[in-house]
């Protein structure tokens, strides 16, 4: 799926909910144990639960990198579940030169079949390069993230005046067009998704942060909405742990509408 599929099942479902698979073995509901065989059951029912709600689906991939090869196989039959009317994502954030980036895009493009995969952007172009010149894929360039940390250097004032993360978004934003490219803008930088809808008007942003890190859709809407929508809200926690006990997936379902009725109610007041 691209960037134009994506926006046309947005308007279909007036949803733009990403459901994050960031599945903690620790976490899993009363009932499963910490194994493949259940990670993979509790994959597969959240997917199922949420399926009318959601328009895409992101696995963070470091939570199954830590499990070995066993990982990259619940990976791949977690995957093979997400149907090909939704947007899959390799919350992967690689970032590396030239060489070792074409193996990266080669991984989750090609070996794996993602539709898109985040990459942190500091390396410069030659470290996004390769993604891009899969040209029916998406590369999700960090941009602002949510994380304390995003001061140390993302916020960081250069000489011209400008932050440091406004220049990489404008920057990256030459280095291919919004068919291409979608940057991640986390929900708890509501305050500067304004300014960034005016330095990257065309692109999508991928943002994380809503629900249990306290976010707010509206909010996120508001700042962030363009003519397309050109937004794609994440929640991973907010769902898939909306209950620890044996409803989790009637509670996962629920949840996930919930958050489809707050984006269509955006959706109309935004759009019409």
């Amino acid at each position: 799926m691209n960037i134009q599929q994506l926006t046309a099942s947005i308007y279909q479902k007036r949803s733009f909910l990403c459901v994050g698979l960031d599945t903690d073995p620790a976490k899993l509901p009363a009932g499963l144990q910490d194994n493949p065989k259940d990670i993979i059951a509790f994959n597969k029912a959240m997917i199922d639960a949420t399926l009318e709600s959601a328009v895409a689906y992101k696995i963070n991939t470091a939570f199954y990198e830590a499990m070995g090869a066993q990982g990259w196989e619940i990976i791949e039959q977690t995957l093979a579940h997400i149907p090909p009317t939704h947007f899959s994502i390799a919350d992967a954030k690689r970032g590396d030169i030239g060489n070792t980036a074409a193996q990266y895009a080669r991984t989750f493009f090609e070996t794996y079949q993602f539709d898109a995969v985040t990459v942190a952007p500091y390396m410069g172009r030659d470290s996004i390069q390769p993604f891009l010149d899969y040209q029916d894929k998406t590369t999700i360039v960090l941009g602002l993230t949510s994380n304390k940390g995003a001061a140390d250097f993302e916020q960081l004032e250069l000489s011209s005046g400008k932050k440091l993360y406004e220049q990489v978004l404008t920057t990256v934003a030459s280095w291919g067009s919004p068919d291409q490219l979608m940057f991640v803008v986390g929900a708890t930088q509501a305050a500067a998704l304004k300014n960034i809808r005016q330095l990257i008007p065309g692109h999508f942003l991928l943002v994380p942060g809503v629900g249990a890190q306290g976010g707010s859709v509206e909010e996120v809407a508001a700042a962030g909405w363009t003519t397309n929508c050109g937004l794609l809200v994440n929640v991973s926690r907010g769902v898939i742990y909306a209950s620890n006990g044996e409803d989790y997936i009637t509670a996962a379902k629920a949840a996930a509408q919930g958050y489809q009725r707050q984006m269509q109610a955006a959706f109309e007041k935004l759009q019409g």
